[in-house]
């Protein structure tokens, strides 16, 4: 489980990050809130980081994907088809958050 998690997590990162700075639009992604997009990837994030890592504290794990978000809203500064948004970091912290408290319930279960 723990491989697979950690597969997974690293593919969500890349494909996130190709998502967030490529010029290419996406209608499914483009017919959807944008905030409602970084709140669902950061909570999947958070939960395959949790399962692949599960000795790193939480904390860390928050810290990690709070700096992937803004690393991401920094680089869109710079890309020309991109806007830098507080909102989007905001977004990822809801998800990151909303991760961290379906954790518990999940690692129950698995």
């Amino acid at each position: 489980m723990k491989n697979l998690a950690k597969i997974s997590f690293f593919t969500c990162i890349i494909i996130i990050e190709y998502l967030a700075t490529t010029s290419n639009h996406m209608k499914l992604m483009e017919n959807t809130w944008d905030k409602s997009n970084h709140l669902l990837a950061f909570f999947a994030l958070y939960i395959l980081f949790a399962f692949a890592f599960e000795k790193c504290l939480s904390k860390c794990k928050i810290l990690a994907l709070l700096t992937f978000g803004i690393q991401i809203e920094c680089v869109q500064y710079f890309l020309p088809y991109r806007d830098f948004s507080f909102l989007d970091i905001f977004a990822d912290g809801v998800g990151i958050f909303l991760g961290f408290l379906a954790i518990f319930p999940l690692k129950k279960i698995f």
